[in-house]
């Protein structure tokens, strides 16, 4: 065969090697939303989600899950050594889970405290509508800052993200010990808006596994205008 035919037989099979290759290629993954600083002015209007009427205000129903550690395999990069680590399941952060099988509690129930202590997560899942009206506090065009303190830490999920920036304060992330976390949902809030909110609730510090559980110390929707 000549060099000529050669060359052509090779093309032949490495473009559509090549073509193959690109069409399984992952996208870079989506970064998740900068988070947005709360204000430190007092609201204008709060509104308690651990009773009845708060709840119900934004048809809050709140859903509360058990979280289990299970062992997967090792990152491809890891070191040689490793060959398993650990995950949770599940994983009901993200946008869509289904949680329609979750036991359903009342909004009082999110301070019973929960699990079995020492290592234990627990997840709760809402979802918020905007009204539009509270009483007599009309929430169009306000700031909604999302407060919510889990005893002891908790990382909050809104519409399948986590808002966070490495390096810089991510009020969605763990703020310390029985620290509140303040999550801004929208700067310029309308009725309708609707935020799905899933809490990853953490008993800590995790390295003392204390003999204790995790529960709400409170959670609260602030609206500043």
């Amino acid at each position: 065969m000549r060099k000529k035919d050669i060359g052509l037989a090779a093309a032949a099979v490495l473009v559509p090697l090549m073509i193959a290759t690109a069409s399984v290629a992952q996208p870079p993954p989506t970064p998740p939303p900068v988070p947005v600083m709360p204000p430190s002015l007092p609201p204008s209007h709060v509104v308690d989600l651990m009773t009845a009427p708060g709840s119900a205000a934004f048809g809050a129903q709140w859903k509360v899950m058990d979280v289990k550690i299970v062992e997967v395999p090792a990152i491809p990069n890891a070191m040689p050594q490793y060959k398993t680590t650990y995950n949770i399941e599940p994983r009901a952060g993200a946008s869509g889970y289904d949680d329609s099988k979750w036991p359903t509690i009342e909004a009082k129930d999110l301070a019973a405290r929960r699990s079995g202590g020492h290592v234990a997560f627990m997840w709760y899942r809402a979802a918020l509508t905007i009204p539009a009206k509270i009483g007599e506090f009309d929430p169009s065009g306000a700031v909604a800052v999302l407060s919510i303190l889990v005893d002891d830490y908790a990382e909050i999920w809104v519409n399948g993200d986590m808002p966070r920036r490495s390096g810089y304060p991510s009020p969605a992330t763990i703020q310390g010990l029985n620290m509140p976390n303040r999550v801004v949902l929208g700067t310029a809030v309308k009725p309708g808006d609707k935020f799905q909110i899933a809490v990853f609730g953490i008993n800590g510090p995790i390295s003392v596994a204390p003999a204790n559980t995790v529960w709400f110390r409170e959670a609260k929707m602030e609206l500043y205008k």
